[in-house]
């Protein structure tokens, strides 16, 4: 069986720009991390229940792969991915970690979707799938468009490839287990200060490389204070930066 990669990534600068209902609406660059990814395949089956093969910490059910398989069914209503899942096992070999600001559980959502569409051949756009994949996370859209690197806005729905070279990353997890609704609302209700459009529009402007030798941590991403007020364990460290609502620091692997 063929075997799919569902990268990692990095949020280079991560600021909000405002609310949309409950929603916090932002401006961030996502960035694929080039060597850190899950790889998902097909496996045969005898068994007819949805089956996902791999080290996950929470049922199936609540699984992101699930959930793009309930709304791609709901989307196409195709018998043939109804009986292809009957029939074989979504194999994970995990390597990205969870609560992890990384965008694991998103990324397999994403390569799960881009993996049906094109072994059972149902016919999707790159859009059609990015909107199917909304319904499953704010991330997945990114993930589902492929790009290295791209300007994500809205409430993740909008993405926009950015041509620049892909960075290479050095990335580590403290063992810290994260909830991104808790440092939001965090954020929210303590921090609470949305960027204007013109800063905006000069950070979507901005190379990475530029982006992180001319910012801080804290300044790069509006969640990092937010994260550190939640979680007193999580310390700081000096020369890394931190992607989404963490737990993961980042750096360029060639910056000592």
């Amino acid at each position: 069986m063929i075997r799919y990669p569902a990268y990692a990534k990095v949020n280079i600068f991560l600021k909000i720009t405002g609310m949309r209902g409950d929603y916090h609406t932002l401006s961030s660059r996502f960035m694929r991390v080039k060597n850190l990814f899950d790889t998902l395949w097909f496996e045969p089956k005898s068994t007819p229940e949805f089956e996902i093969r791999g080290n996950f910490d929470c049922d199936v059910r609540s699984n992101t792969i699930y959930k793009a398989y309930k709304h791609l069914l709901a989307a196409t209503r195709s018998d043939k991915l109804s009986e292809w899942m009957e029939t074989h096992a979504v194999c994970v070999d995990k390597r990205i970690p969870s609560f992890a600001g990384l965008g694991g559980g998103s990324s397999d959502a994403a390569t799960f979707l881009r993996m049906c569409n094109e072994r059972l051949e149902l016919g999707l756009g790159v859009e059609e799938l990015a909107e199917i994949g909304a319904n499953v996370g704010a991330d997945v859209p990114f993930f589902v468009y492929g790009y290295e690197s791209a300007n994500v806005t809205g409430i993740g729905e909008v993405v926009e490839r950015f041509d620049e070279p892909l960075l290479d990353f050095e990335v580590v997890t403290p063992q810290i287990q994260i909830s991104t609704p808790a440092v939001y609302r965090y954020y929210r209700e303590h921090l609470y200060a949305p960027i204007g459009a013109e800063e905006t529009a000069r950070l979507e402007s901005t190379p990475s490389r530029t982006i992180l030798a001319s910012m801080t941590p804290t300044e790069a991403n509006d969640l990092y204070g937010a994260a550190l007020g939640c979680y007193r364990e999580l310390n700081e460290k000096e020369g890394w930066f931190f992607s989404g609502s963490g737990s993961s620091f980042f750096r360029i692997k060639d910056e000592e």
